[in-house]
C-alpha cells in the first residue's frame, strides 16, 4: 500500500472578510444558503477530510460551484483555509512561512489550468522554460529539460513556434509539458482538459495515463465529466456544496453510491464499459489453469468474451505480464446484473 502523500484534515473555506466569525455557525450546521443570505459570506468548503496517496491519481469531482477548484488551490496555498490543516509528506504547509511556501510551489508542485496560461508573446520552448528559470539553472540545462518534455508530449518541432499558432490540444501539451518540466512531486490539473475538443481530450487524457506509467507523480485532477473521472482516477472524491459526500474507487462510486447526489450522477454510466479489472480484483491466490487470462487495466466489457469461455473466471496479469490475482465468474455476473437494474 502507498504511503499518504497529501492528508487534508478538518479543512473549511468561508470567503467574505469575517470568515472565522462563522465557523462555529457552519460547524453547527449552518448551510451554504443560509450563511450567504444571513451574513453574506460564502461557504466554500465544509470540513473536508481526505487522504491522497502517494503517486495514484486522486480525481475530485462536483458541479460547478461545489468547492472543487477551491479546494486544489489549498494544496499549494494558493488559497488561505480559514481553518483546517494541509500536510504534504508530513509538512504543514498551512504554517509555512513566505520564504518556504515560495520553495514548497517551486519543488513540490506542479499546476495545468483549464485554460492553457501560457505567455502569447513567448514561443512554446520559453513557454516551458518558465519554471525552470526561477529555479536558476544553467541555461543549456534549461532548455535540455525544456526540450525532453516537449518531446515527451509529443510536440518536437514546434519549440519555436508561439501559442496562437498551436490547436487547444497542442497549447493544453505545452502547458503539461512546463508544469513536468520542474519535476514537481505533485501534479495539480485543474479542469485541464475541459476546455478541449472531446476526440483531443480523449487523446489527452490517453497521454496522461500513459505518462503516468512512467512519472508516478501523485496528480490531484478536478473535473466535473464523470466519465473522465472514472477513466484517469485512482480514488474518486465527489463534493456538493463544498463538502466531501463520497471518496473512493470506480467500484465504490459506481455501485455503492453514497447518497442520491451521487446516485443522480452515475445513474446513465454503462458500468461495464468504465469499470476496469482491477477495481473487482482479489489480489494474491493461485494461477487457474484452466482460467483465460486478461490484464488488469481491462475494462469488463473488452473481457466478456474470456469469461464466457471459463470455468470459474478470470487470471489476472499486470502490465509486466506478472500474475496479480483473480476475478470470480460469480462477480462479473453479479455486476452485469446491477448495470440492468
Amino acid at each position: 500500500m502507498n504511503k499518504t502523500k497529501i492528508k487534508i484534515t478538518n479543512l473549511y473555506k468561508i470567503f467574505g472578510n469575517n470568515s472565522k466569525k462563522y465557523i462555529s455557525s457552519v460547524r453547527d450546521g449552518m448551510s451554504k444558503d443560509e450563511l450567504l443570505s444571513k451574513y453574506n459570506h460564502v461557504l466554500g468548503l465544509d470540513n473536508i477530510n481526505l487522504n491522497v496517496e502517494d503517486q495514484s491519481i486522486q480525481v475530485v469531482m462536483g458541479l460547478s460551484g461545489s468547492g472543487k477548484s477551491t479546494l486544489i488551490r489549498h494544496i499549494n496555498r494558493l488559497i488561505e483555509p480559514t481553518e483546517g490543516t494541509v500536510t504534504v509528506d508530513g509538512e504543514d504547509i498551512t504554517k509555512l512561512n513566505k520564504m518556504d511556501l515560495l520553495e514548497f510551489r517551486r519543488n513540490k508542485t506542479g499546476m495545468v489550468f483549464q485554460r492553457f496560461a501560457l505567455f502569447p508573446h513567448q514561443n512554446i520552448l520559453d513557454n516551458v522554460q518558465f519554471g525552470l528559470s526561477i529555479k536558476n539553472l544553467d541555461k543549456s540545462d534549461s532548455i535540455e529539460r525544456a526540450m525532453y518534455w516537449i518531446e515527451k508530449v509529443g510536440l518536437t518541432g514546434f519549440e519555436n513556434k508561439f501559442p496562437n499558432q498551436l490547436s487547444g490540444g497542442m497549447q493544453q501539451r505545452v502547458g503539461l509539458a512546463r508544469a513536468l518540466a520542474t519535476d514537481p512531486d505533485i501534479l495539480l490539473m485543474d479542469e485541464a482538459f475541459s476546455a478541449l475538443d472531446p476526440l483531443i481530450r480523449t487523446d489527452m487524457q490517453d497521454q496522461l495515463l500513459e505518462l503516468q506509467k512512467n512519472l508516478k507523480k501523485t496528480i490531484m485532477f478536478i473535473t466535473h465529466d464523470l466519465d473522465e473521472a472514472l477513466k484517469l482516477g485512482d480514488r474518486i472524491s465527489i463534493l456538493n456544496g463544498g463538502k466531501l459526500v463520497q471518496d473512493g474507487n470506480a467500484e465504490e462510486i459506481l455501485l455503492k453510491p453514497a447518497d442520491q447526489y451521487v446516485a443522480n450522477f452515475v445513474k446513465d454510466v454503462n458500468r461495464i464499459k468504465v469499470l476496469k479489472i482491477k477495481t473487482i480484483l482479489d489480489q494474491g491466490g493461485e494461477r487457474a489453469n484452466s482460467n483465460p487470462t486478461v490484464n488488469v487495466n481491462d475494462s469488463i466489457e473488452n473481457c466478456l468474451p474470456a469469461i464466457l469461455e471459463s470455468q470459474s473466471g478470470l487470471n489476472v496479469i499486470d502490465e509486466k505480464n506478472n500474475f496479480v490475482g483473480s476475478v470470480s465468474k460469480n462477480k462479473i455476473i453479479d455486476i452485469l446484473q446491477k448495470s440492468k437494474d
